[in-house]
């Protein structure tokens, strides 16, 4: 469980490169009152806590406050190798002692912020501690009954704190954030309760009115809910990403297969029909030309080179073969064509001249 102590500066001064050098009475013994709920009793009004000097005085007790980390109230997480950085103004001495039922321990605060704030008046400083606590109620060695006993007291770093409330109602760790558990001075009161001084929070718009430890749990709640939203924005831009990019690849693929499905769908007859006069063509300007295995192109380009040579066509791009083909055959007459429609009936057409206007279509005659 973690706690705080609080007590008065004592004794400070500036060094002469401007660090500022104090005194601290940092945890004591003897019994001090806290609220049920800080103590994870919830059902209690108070828990009246026993520190006794075993466990104050104790050497891991002492070791444990020796170069602690001095911070600047308390953070809300324990200061670590990992967030020294962010919460650290300076540091304790290894000058651990004993003082009457203090524990004393030189600090140094090294931070020019930090001073200032102490020179301006923030002048208490509150131990930030972990314990375990044994419910076993009892009376100390001078009478004073208690319901609780602090063991394994561990120092994890001592904070400058302010004086935040007067007379009755301060509690002496008064913006301890969640390490919380302070005690609450009750000498001139029969029924103590809450403090009067709240925080108002704002959470979704609405105002709530809360103690310094409700709102640092509220604020981790909202950051943590914050963050969960932005992740979950987050993968879901990524799934409609990933969605909208399947889409684009399944459109691509019905475009393909429409070109395939239109490619397989070529009206036969006409490419036959096409073809048959194209090599009648080629055959009047040429009859020794043998139109298998040919394609279009190869046929214009053959009859081409045969009626102007070879060099015609060396370098020709297919347009200008067709334009010098049309300007050969414009006066030539056709029969072949006739004869050969009239001579055989479609499939030996097909057969005859198949080789050649499939080639010349881009697809195999098996396929069709």
């Amino acid at each position: 469980m973690q706690f705080t102590d609080a007590v008065a500066v004592a004794g400070t001064r500036r060094r002469d490169d401007g660090y500022l050098v104090a005194d601290a009475r940092i945890a004591r013994t003897g019994v001090q009152t806290y609220l049920g709920r800080e103590v994870g009793k919830p059902d209690r009004a108070l828990v009246r806590v026993y520190r006794p000097g075993s466990e104050v005085f104790s050497a891991d007790t002492l070791a444990s406050a020796a170069h602690r980390p001095v911070t600047n109230d308390h953070p809300a997480e324990m200061v670590t190798s990992a967030n020294w950085k962010q919460h650290a103004v300076g540091q304790t001495s290894d000058e651990v002692a004993g003082e009457g039922i203090f524990i004393r321990v030189p600090l140094m605060v090294s931070d020019e912020a930090a001073i200032k704030d102490i020179e301006a008046g923030k002048r208490e400083l509150s131990a930030g501690y972990t314990c375990d606590l044994d419910f076993t109620a009892g009376t100390t060695p001078s009478g004073e009954a208690y319901d609780a006993v602090q063991k394994n007291i561990r120092l994890n770093h001592v904070a400058i704190v302010a004086r935040g409330r007067a007379g009755h109602e301060v509690r002496i760790g008064d913006g301890a954030a969640h390490w919380g558990a302070s005690p609450v001075p009750t000498a001139d009161r029969k029924d103590p309760d809450m403090p009067d001084t709240l925080r108002n929070v704002v959470v979704d718009g609405l105002s709530v009115s809360t103690t310094d430890q409700g709102a640092a749990a509220i604020e981790k709640l909202t950051k943590d809910r914050d963050e969960a939203r932005r992740a979950k924005s987050d993968a879901d831009t990524a799934h409609n990403a990933a969605l909208a990019s399947k889409d684009e690849e399944i459109g691509k693929l019905k475009a393909d297969l429409k070109t395939a499905q239109d490619a397989a769908n070529i009206d036969v007859s006409k490419l036959v029909a096409d073809r048959v006069a194209l090599e009648g063509q080629v055959k009047a300007i040429d009859s020794a030309i043998d139109p298998k295995g040919k394609t279009d192109a190869d046929l214009r380009k053959a009859a081409v080179a045969s009626k102007l040579g070879d060099e015609m066509v060396a370098d020709a791009s297919e347009a200008e073969v067709i334009g010098m083909f049309k300007a050969l055959s414009k006066d030539t007459k056709n029969d072949s064509v006739r004869d050969a429609l009239r001579s055989q009936d479609h499939a030996n057409v097909n057969d005859a001249w198949g080789d050649g206007v499939f080639a010349a279509a881009g697809v195999s005659k098996k396929g069709a």
